[in-house]
């Protein structure tokens, strides 16, 4: 998942009085952490309702593109109803929206319709989309300029910890439920027991939409500071010998970056609870039935306070769809803990040479999953996480090199390459359903990550 974007900072005016940036800076933290809750709990969706709806692999992998295809589709209007409401209006009105999309799980949880639960991830991603248009500018001057690249961090943070706690939780309340719940799922006809399965996502949504709407009233009464209005460089282009930001073939090829790093992020999280059925393993190794006991009994804890009442997770009988839950929160973990670890090791280190070290583990280590069986073949797609975690940050300043008054230009195609999260996916899911099964699907991240090691080497030169 995307990183959030740090922008040029505008100079607030002399006349500004002094004041304390604390509370609309926890705001926007609780944004980032929710941009990455509501996003990778898409991963647990994805398996959820393949078995509800009773989908292919093809089908199911929907999810991700109805998603991540609304950053494609909104990216330009969000910019434009931006420039007409303001940035903290937009902020009120993506969060609402998202609420809306939220509250679209009901009709589709009560009818049990993919298409509806589809509709209700478009706008669920054009909400987020909005919001991520609105909300990084402001995270770069709720405080002294000198502490912006500090602001940026914490709000990454904050995204990735949602991230990582959202598959948990996902986990618990969608395929964990209490012993007399599953006892009484096992018993109904198997159509009577989808029916049943598909109302299990109404109260996470619900809660979402509350939450949602609570927020957004926060930030209708927060005073948040006015963005003054920044110079348009694009207009500019006569200080640079060309017109366009995409005739610098190092941000065209930045561009493929982008959406093949996003696309395999996305792609493995979201296929990794499918690719651990797969494997048929009857079996956990010691290491991953006490990780998954322990999370367990933490996330309990937090289902506990949403009214739910979930048995421990079984991890006698091999590998489940709850078991999986955690080893997706594990994968995102790794990319929350690369990215705290990398930020300081990134001002000391050569940043390409890292890249292409984390793109080569991460071709090596999807190619070895693939010829492997059982659980190593897993864990494996879990370290890929930790090699995801610098990518974003360092393929973008790569890719923006050099564009002078068209950066503002390079940076939004960039933005909108985050498409690849739709698009990826979606094609590991043709090939698993059409070409040969999902192993045969995972040599396509082994492609993305090869020609991301290519843009590391090569491709991210100034010409």
């Amino acid at each position: 998942m995307a990183a959030p974007i740090s922008t040029p900072t505008p100079a607030l005016t002399s006349a500004a009085p002094v004041r304390s940036y604390a509370l609309p800076m926890a705001a926007m933290t609780s944004l980032f952490f929710l941009f990455g809750a509501v996003t990778n709990f898409n991963d647990v969706l994805m398996p959820y309702l393949k078995d509800v709806c009773q989908l292919t692999d093809l089908q199911s992998s929907l999810v991700q593109s109805a998603f991540f295809g609304a950053y494609f589709l909104m990216s330009l209007p969000a910019g434009y109803v931006l420039k007409k409401l303001g940035y903290q209006r937009g902020i009120v009105l993506g969060l609402l929206v998202m609420a809306v999309g939220a509250l679209l799980f009901v009709p589709a949880a009560n009818s049990r319709t993919f298409g509806m639960f589809l509709l209700g991830l478009s706008v669920l991603g054009a909400g987020v989309t909005l919001l991520q248009v609105a909300a990084n500018p402001y995270v770069s001057i709720l405080g002294p300029a000198s502490r912006a690249a500090s602001r940026v961090s914490i709000v990454g943070v904050a995204n990735n910890f949602g991230g990582t706690l959202s598959p948990l939780l996902g986990g618990i309340l969608l395929f964990g439920g209490s012993a007399a719940l599953k006892a009484r799922l096992a018993a109904m006809p198997v159509a009577a027991r989808l029916a049943e399965e598909s109302t299990l996502v109404k109260g996470p949504y619900i809660g979402l939409a509350i939450f949602l709407a609570i927020l957004a009233g926060v930030f209708f009464m927060l005073k948040l500071p006015e963005l003054e209005t920044f110079t348009d460089e694009e207009a500019d282009t006569a200080a640079t010998a060309r017109g366009s930001a995409l005739h610098y073939p190092h941000l065209v090829l930045g561009v493929v970056a982008i959406f093949l790093y996003v696309g395999v992020e996305v792609g493995l999280g979201s296929f990794l609870i499918r690719y651990g059925e797969s494997q048929g393993i009857q079996q956990l190794s010691g290491f991953t039935q006490a990780l998954v006991r322990g999370l367990n009994v933490a996330v309990n804890f937090i289902a506990v306070l949403l009214g739910q009442s979930p048995a421990p997770i079984d991890t006698t009988v091999g590998f489940t769809k709850a078991v999986g839950a955690v080893l997706v929160a594990s994968y995102w973990f790794g990319s929350l803990v690369g990215r705290v670890v990398g930020i300081p090791l990134l001002a000391r280190l050569n940043d390409r040479k890292a890249l292409a070290f984390v793109c080569a583990v991460g071709v090596l280590a999807v190619l070895a999953s693939v010829f492997t069986f059982g659980e190593a073949a897993l864990w494996l797609i879990v370290l890929c996480g930790l090699m995801n975690s610098i990518m974003w940050p360092v393929i973008f300043p790569l890719a923006i090199k050099g564009l002078g008054p068209l950066t503002k230009q390079g940076s939004s195609y960039l933005i909108m390459a985050i498409v690849g999260g739709a698009i990826v996916p979606l094609l590991m899911g043709w090939v698993a359903t059409h070409g040969g099964g999902l192993r045969v699907a995972f040599l396509i991240p082994a492609l993305c990550y090869a020609y991301l090691l290519f843009y590391s080497l090569r491709g991210y030169r100034v010409r």
